[in-house]
């Protein structure tokens, strides 16, 4: 059994908030613990690593003088090294003052050591976050496994009032004529599925038991909910993966293209949906919401979603891919992610699209609940998405976080000496106070933002 599902049985702020604890915490020991580890080879001493803020609730000395502990408040956490005033790696001006005449232990400071190994130990908290994004989108790339080419028929998905002349283990050709292009090839694919013509059944050329046969079968890109997104009208009215869209306002819908030409057709008003689920018939009232949609090109659209994703008619069969190519498969969705979150940034900062589109933490935990209510895997994959975000945000370049810290750091190797101590305390004060207008401004957002 799935025990996140069992989430939107309890319902309520305290699972919510239990899994964005979890996620939060995860990515938070991976991003410190990146620190710590390179760190330590490094030549760099910890004197703590701590998951959460606040009172000590649990504690640990390891035999290499770190004292290891679990802290009451548990949004964050930190690793002090040797030499550090606080969390932010402030230097501890009396601490250095201790250890200035003793070359060994100076070295083993944070602020101590040599240019390098303070640059790397800075620049491994992001690394590994990006690392754990790899590793989770690769590791789905290698549980899923990639569709087998030319497509073949591994299951049928069930739908009411199926001609189905498919069978498992069919070779699809082409459908009504059309040659059927490789999935992996993704712009031929779409116009594929474009051309298409959009009727309840289609000639399907298959190769059966080695011979070519033509059968009927079921419009490809049937009205069939594939995937529902947190935090959208479809989550909100509980459509869920698998149902299947009859009827668009009391007009028979039977393709995908019906129900985004009927949400974008809205203007914003209800839609009332019948909806085919395991062979019952339920009815949902939806409101279609304006979303900030990224383009093949970078830019953004304004557009009306409902918030689900299609699926095919059939479940293709698939392959488990190299290991090399699951490693290529996670690589490129963390660069995807982090190619949309600079573009999406970019275009706030320009005005193209509504602030809005920053979450804070409030919104950032929803989506964590409404990830964990659909299971495990789904979870999973959102920590992944928000540890590339979490890595990407600490590499900017403002005082107090890791990319404030390697800028100070460039300075010194271009300079030939580090920025003054009077200097660094009032640029550190300026980071954190960025860093907090940016938390009450995305908080903002969650509380006020339709």
């Amino acid at each position: 059994m799935d025990f996140t599902t069992l989430v939107p049985q309890f319902g309520g702020f305290i699972w919510t908030l239990l899994a964005f604890i979890v996620a939060l915490s995860v990515i938070v020991a991976i991003h410190e613990y990146g620190h710590y580890i390179v760190g330590r080879w490094c030549g760099i001493k910890a004197d703590v690593f701590s998951l959460g803020f606040g009172p000590v609730i649990y504690a640990r000395d390891d035999k290499h003088g770190t004292r290891w502990q679990i802290a009451l408040l548990p949004f964050g956490g930190y690793v002090k090294f040797a030499g550090d005033a606080n969390a932010a790696s402030g230097k501890d001006e009396e601490a250095m003052e201790e250890v200035a005449t003793d070359p060994v232990r100076l070295r083993e400071t944070m602020h101590g050591a040599p240019l390098w190994a303070r640059a790397l130990t800075v620049a491994a908290g992001p690394a590994f976050n990006f690392a754990l994004s790899i590793l989770v989108f690769g590791g789905i790339a290698l549980s899923l496994g990639t569709v087998r080419e030319p497509l073949t028929v591994e299951a049928l998905k069930p739908l009411p009032s199926m001609t189905q002349g498919l069978e498992q283990g069919d070779v699809i050709t082409a459908i009504a004529g059309r040659q059927m292009p490789d999935a992996a090839n993704g712009i031929e694919y779409v116009e594929f599925l474009d051309a298409l013509p959009v009727e309840p059944v289609l000639d399907y050329t298959v190769l059966r038991g080695g011979t070519t046969l033509t059968v009927p079968g079921p419009y490809l890109m049937p009205a069939l909910v594939g995937g529902v997104g947190p935090e959208t009208a479809a989550y909100e009215a509980g459509l869920q993966a698998g149902d299947v869209i009859t009827a668009i306002d009391g007009e028979p819908a039977f393709a995908f293209k019906h129900l985004k030409d009927a949400v974008e057709g809205s203007e914003g008003a209800a839609l009332l949906l019948e909806v085919w689920r395991e062979g019952e018939t339920l009815t949902f009232t939806l409101v279609p919401k304006s979303t900030d949609e990224p383009q093949p090109d970078g830019s953004f659209k304004n557009v009306l979603r409902i918030g689900i994703s299609s699926a095919t008619a059939i479940t293709p069969a698939t392959e488990t891919p190299s290991l090399i190519d699951a490693a290529k498969s996670g690589v490129a969705g963390t660069w995807r992610i982090i190619k949309g979150s600079m573009s999406g940034m970019w275009h706030m900062v320009t005005g193209a699209i509504s602030t809005c589109n920053m979450s804070g933490p409030v919104g950032i935990a929803k989506v964590s609940g409404a990830m964990a209510s659909q299971g495990t895997a789904s979870f999973i994959n959102f920590i992944a998405v928000l540890s590339t975000a979490v890595g990407l945000l600490n590499l900017f370049p403002i005082p107090a976080l890791d990319g404030g810290h390697l800028t100070f750091y460039a300075y010194e190797a271009v300079a030939g000496k580090p920025p003054s101590d009077a200097a660094l305390r009032i640029l550190m004060t300026v980071g954190i106070m960025l860093v907090l207008g940016l938390m009450l401004f995305a908080l903002g957002n969650d509380l006020f933002c339709p």
